[in-house]
């Protein structure tokens, strides 16, 4: 039973993208399927892929932060100035109507991804500085997603900064501090390793719920005004990411950062944490339930542009290798 289940873990983890499309295909033909999934039930969801997250963090992930500051303190003005900034950027040029331009704005403010730290490793980046940016990125968003939300959407929308404060420190920082207390406590346990290694498969189904449950609340309102509004919020999420991914890789090279840095601040300022977005936009922005939209699609299309991005790196290196010999890498 145990190898069984760490096996679907394990390919949980390799078809992300893949399994999480197919429950939200499932989910439209279906929408009572995830109509669960809403409310204080999806903050609870959130809450445990952000265990999960804590979970997989050691002491030694957070003295990153101490031991690497120039490096950490640049990642996260990259994270909380670029996609804010493009966020904000595509509402005017897209002219998107108030409820999609909340959802790709709460995309925009929310910290970092917690699957780009595997992105990361995989594309052979720095994964130590993936991880202290995510750690750092996630400690700050209590304060920084509510006050960016107030300065790029609050002539659209009331934006209640104490209570999206209080809802991030709840869903973010308290379930990662428990995990990482947890890992503390019990990471020399026999049992512990095998717990862990059933995480990422745990938080690939969290996600899947929360996306499910967006399809199962917005799905009436798509099939109504049709295929265009999918298509021109897909349009907008893939210009948001692609270009996070560009301007992070560039923020690097302003930076003089190496090429395994570049390639994961890159990754890092594009991937952002569209779970704890969709959560905010369910809680705090009821009356423009279209504010769902583009957080849906946002925890779908990063899972796969990361994985994209991750080989195209990869094919890249084997190009270099084969073509000028050592990989450049070792730069």
């Amino acid at each position: 039973m145990l190898k069984s289940l760490l096996a679907a873990s394990k390919w949980l983890a390799n078809y992300t993208s893949a399994f999480i499309i197919g429950i939200a295909i499932l989910t439209f033909f279906l929408p009572n399927l995830f109509h669960w999934v809403s409310g204080h039930t999806q903050t609870a969801i959130l809450g445990l892929i952000m265990l999960t997250m804590g979970l997989t963090l050691t002491t030694d992930d957070f003295k990153i932060l101490a031991r690497r500051p120039l490096d950490i303190f640049i990642g996260a003005c990259a994270q909380f100035i670029i996609m804010p900034c493009v966020a904000y950027l595509l509402v005017k040029v897209f002219h998107l109507e108030p409820a999609l331009a909340i959802g790709i704005l709460l995309v925009g403010c929310c910290p970092g991804g917690v699957s780009s730290n595997i992105m990361s490793f995989l594309c052979h980046g720095d994964v130590a500085f993936s991880v202290g940016m995510t750690c750092a990125s996630t400690i700050l968003a209590p304060v920084m997603t509510p006050l960016l939300m107030q300065l790029t959407a609050g002539q659209i929308v009331e934006i209640d900064t104490v209570g999206m404060f209080l809802n991030i420190l709840i869903v973010t920082i308290l379930p990662v501090s428990l995990g990482c207390f947890l890992n503390y406590l019990y990471s020399k346990r026999s049992f512990f390793p095998t717990m862990r290694a059933l995480m990422p498969g745990l938080s690939v189904i969290c996600l899947a719920c929360i996306v499910g449950g967006v399809i199962s609340a917005v799905r009436d309102e798509l099939v109504e005004r049709g295929l265009l509004l999918f298509l021109w919020t897909f349009s907008v999420v893939l210009c948001h990411n692609t270009l996070g991914y560009v301007l992070g890789w560039l923020a690097g090279r302003a930076a003089k950062f190496n090429t395994a840095k570049k390639r994961t601040i890159s990754i890092e300022v594009g991937m952002q944490n569209a779970g704890l977005a969709t959560n905010l936009a369910f809680v705090f922005f009821v009356s423009q339930p279209l504010a769902v939209l583009p957080c849906a699609i946002s925890c779908a299309w990063h899972s796969i542009s990361g994985t994209l991005l991750a080989g195209i790196y990869l094919h890249y290196d084997a190009w270099k290798e084969h073509h000028k010999g050592p990989s450049f890498q070792k730069e």
